[in-house]
């Protein structure tokens, strides 16, 4: 068979730790996200777009509604005869069974896939993060530079840059040095989990990683120090575009509001409609939106079968929301299923995925307090309940259904 040019490795398998309680039930990347997607469909669909054809999704974190998600890879054009989309779990040998024990060991414990493909080129893909990015363009500098490893970075406010893994280059874009969330930045070239390795090298050094009894096994502690210490070609790949790590509660509510595109300090916008650069998602549900006599909608964005009787400002609503009359919602995400009764007032929140909030009660807060409001999945907030700024409302603080 002839061999695949270059194949995607999406690490799926994070349990989001930091976006509990949206997490609790379900892998980060299966997180709903703009009124009808999920996480995951930013980078699948950019392999799409991108010309790659054969995507290993690794799973792990309970994986059970991001698989029935994914199916055959339908929506992304992924279910092909050789190559396609394959879910991938942790590997179990004759001897023993293993977590993935890092970013790097979950790729080492699948280079059986990786060489029944046997490409040219490994892209290793994030699955939390939210940007459209044409992988192919990144690999054509990859193979002009003639480079070992190739690291995506994006350009962040110096003020920020201390949060991330920084890439310090030389001008012709040679990685010299990697720091790993530096007190004292020395650039503002920060990594986005994006990384493309000619794949030898790649297999070479996720065995020599998986030998070190003292590895992390992770690419960025171990496995990017260890190639730049060994003076490997490595360069970086500046992406000038929209792009956000979705990682904590604070910056999916960011992310979702960029999607309703009304901020206009927002200096790289995301557009979600974009026809030269779709976004692709299983359809489960495909029902008319219903807005009655004394709806009010402004700068929102909606999923299918919503009904909205009330006041609904600046916010994201998924499928079936029901906004009852004399109900508001503002500068808020309420995902699927959710019932927003009558004289209840939503602000500055994220309501998850079938909550009922009763009568006159009111969530959350404004938005310049900074103290963002979320209750959990399956939980009824009873009438007349006032829900404080900065509260997180789980099942043993709250009746759920």
């Amino acid at each position: 068979m002839k061999r695949k040019k270059c194949l995607a490795m999406l690490l799926a398998g994070g349990q989001g730790s930091r976006l509990m309680p949206l997490t609790e039930d379900i892998a980060k990347p299966a997180v709903p996200f703009g009124a009808r997607y999920r996480i995951i469909d930013f980078p699948l669909s950019n392999c799409l777009n991108s010309g790659i054809d054969t995507v290993g999704v690794l799973t792990q974190y309970r994986p059970m509604e991001l698989n029935d998600y994914l199916g055959m890879g339908e929506p992304w054009d992924l279910n092909r005869r050789f190559g396609g989309l394959h879910t991938l779990p942790p590997y179990q040998t004759g001897q023993r069974s293993d977590w993935f024990k890092g970013t790097a060991n979950a790729i080492y414990q699948h280079i059986a896939f990786i060489k029944r493909y046997d490409p040219e080129y490994v892209l290793i893909l994030s699955g939390d993060h939210i940007y459209k990015m044409n992988y192919d363009l990144m690999l054509q500098e990859h193979i002009k530079n003639h480079a070992d490893c190739t690291i995506a970075v994006i350009d962040v406010d110096p003020k920020e840059a201390s949060r991330f893994g920084i890439m310090n280059t030389d001008d012709r874009g040679r990685i010299l040095e990697f720091e790993e969330k530096p007190a004292h930045p020395k650039s503002t070239q920060a990594s986005m989990g994006v990384y493309i390795f000619s794949t030898d090298i790649l297999i070479k050094y996720l065995q020599e990683d998986e030998a070190d009894p003292d590895s992390s096994n992770d690419f960025g502690k171990d496995i990017i120090p260890k190639m730049l210490n060994e003076n490997r070609r490595m360069f970086a790949y500046l992406y000038k575009g929209y792009w956000r790590d979705v990682g904590t509660l604070a910056s999916y509510w960011s992310a979702n509001m960029d999607a309703i595109g009304m901020d206009p300090s927002v200096e790289e916008r995301l557009v979600l409609n974009d026809p030269g650069w779709r976004i692709y998602y299983r359809h489960l549900l495909n029902e008319p939106q219903f807005l009655g006599s004394t709806a009010n909608v402004t700068s929102s964005i909606m999923g299918s079968g919503c009904e909205i009787d009330g006041k609904v400002e600046h916010s994201v609503l998924f499928d079936n929301v029901d906004v009852e009359e004399g109900a508001e919602i503002k500068d808020s995400v309420i995902l699927s299923g959710a019932k927003i009764h009558a004289g209840a007032k939503v602000e500055y929140s994220i309501v998850a995925e079938d909550v009922e909030i009763s009568n006159n009660c009111h969530v959350g807060g404004s938005q310049e307090d900074g103290n963002l409001t979320v209750v959990a999945r399956d939980i009824t907030v009873p009438e007349g309940t006032t829900v404080q700024p900065g509260e997180i409302v789980t099942a043993d603080k709250m009746k759920t259904k």
